[in-house]
């Protein structure tokens, strides 16, 4: 199911009910005067794929709730006025700046304004103590081992020919893409 009702003179606030669609796929409000903060219900949409709020005027934070929305591979938030950190874990990890930029009050990875928590922490880190990690070097070694894993991963499934859960995969979300490509462009 898909909500495309971007470039249009919406304003107020969001509803809390849009987390009532359950069947949600693309939820796209984009360029409208929407207001207010943006609602925590949304994190209520289980198969959402694609959230854009951008070029709207939606303020307040960024809800913890949409840390639980498991395959959100695109989500644009650029150009509204939201502030503070922006939630970290899952797939707001894999996010980068270009879905945040315009909000001057945001802070934390992967935008390079840290939060003035994140700098409260990292001075009362004493670097003499040998049971704590530096927070850097745990991202550093988490993207490392990573890299390293999904080489492998990537070299032993091609030399070994192509497994076909892989290639159902890869055609699923090809099939989706297509049809959401083609409903933006025919729509």
């Amino acid at each position: 199911m898909v909500i495309d009702f971007s470039n249009n003179r919406f304003f107020r606030e969001i509803p809390e009910t849009l987390g009532e669609l359950h069947s949600l796929i693309i939820l796209n409000l984009s360029h409208n005067c929407l207001t207010g903060p943006i609602p925590s219900s949304l994190g209520d949409l289980s198969k959402l794929e694609s959230l854009d709020l951008s070029s709207n005027k939606l303020h307040g934070i960024i809800p913890p709730e949409l840390k639980i929305l498991g395959f959100l591979p695109v989500l644009n938030l650029s150009r509204n006025d939201l502030v503070g950190p922006i939630p970290q874990g899952k797939q707001f990890d894999t996010f980068t700046n270009d879905s945040y930029l315009g909000n001057w009050g945001l802070c934390g990875l992967p935008l390079s304004k840290s939060c003035d928590n994140d700098e409260e922490s990292l001075t009362t880190i004493d670097p003499e103590d040998d049971g704590e990690l530096n927070w850097k070097f745990s991202i550093l070694m988490g993207y490392g081992s990573g890299l390293v894993f999904g080489l492998s991963m990537g070299y032993i499934v091609f030399t070994t020919g192509k497994p076909r859960w892989l290639v159902k995969i890869i055609e699923r979300v090809q099939q989706r893409f297509i049809k959401w490509y083609t409903s933006e462009l025919f729509g």
